[in-house]
């Protein structure tokens, strides 16, 4: 159980420390819940902040149960769920058109940090299907980084496992994976929802 985003930052950097003052280290937090932690790892370890922007696609009777994730450039879904070819193109559109308004909101005059070469730490306040983890890695992938690390709080034990298989993930951080996983936010004490206008003025303080 964690405190708040605050407090799983903290552990989560603390179980960082071999990638403090490296350099080349990039922290990716998935926004908006993970960049409250994504910014304190990165002070932690001395290292730049960026953000991923994907959007989680929901299954078409209930929007809360993830299907699959997509960014501005790839798609991720899960196997062995039957939804038709013209749901999933009208969600790619939709959700598309919400992510570049978010780069435009996000990014504003400036350019993503590049990955090629990089150590990159790919940050979230927890995850339960890893769905919006496993595009972003492999958004980071394509850029050619050194090395990809997924690092959360709290996962179920299978999903890890998932993330762990990925040919496109070299390392997996969790704090901790309980059997009785239902939802991120059932482990922590307080779990408010983090605002856009809360997200980008953590980014704004990182950058000053």
């Amino acid at each position: 159980m964690f405190k708040d985003r605050i407090d799983a930052g903290k552990q989560l950097a603390n179980k960082l420390h071999p990638y403090r003052d490296k350099g080349n280290v990039v922290i990716l937090a998935i926004p908006r819940g993970g960049l409250p932690l994504g910014a304190i790892v990165a002070r932690s370890l001395n290292a730049k902040l960026d953000v991923a922007l994907s959007k989680k696609i929901g299954h078409p009777f209930n929007k809360e149960f993830a299907i699959g994730a997509l960014s501005l450039h790839n798609i991720v879904l899960d196997d062995n769920i039957e939804i038709s070819i013209e749901y999933i193109e009208k969600e790619k559109k939709r959700l598309r058109e919400k992510l570049k308004k978010n780069q435009t909101k996000y990014f504003k005059n400036k350019s993503p940090i590049p990955l090629k070469d990089k150590m990159v730490i790919i940050v979230d306040d927890g995850i339960a299907t890893g769905n919006t983890i496993r595009v972003t890695a492999q958004l980071a992938y394509d850029q050619k980084p050194k090395k990809i690390v997924v690092a959360i709080p709290v996962a179920p034990k299978l999903t890890v496992q998932k993330l762990q298989a990925a040919p496109y993930i070299d390392e997996v951080v969790c704090l901790e994976t309980p059997f009785n996983f239902q939802a991120v936010g059932q482990f922590y004490m307080d779990f408010d929802q983090v605002s856009d206008e809360e997200a980008i003025t953590i980014m704004n303080e990182f950058i000053a």
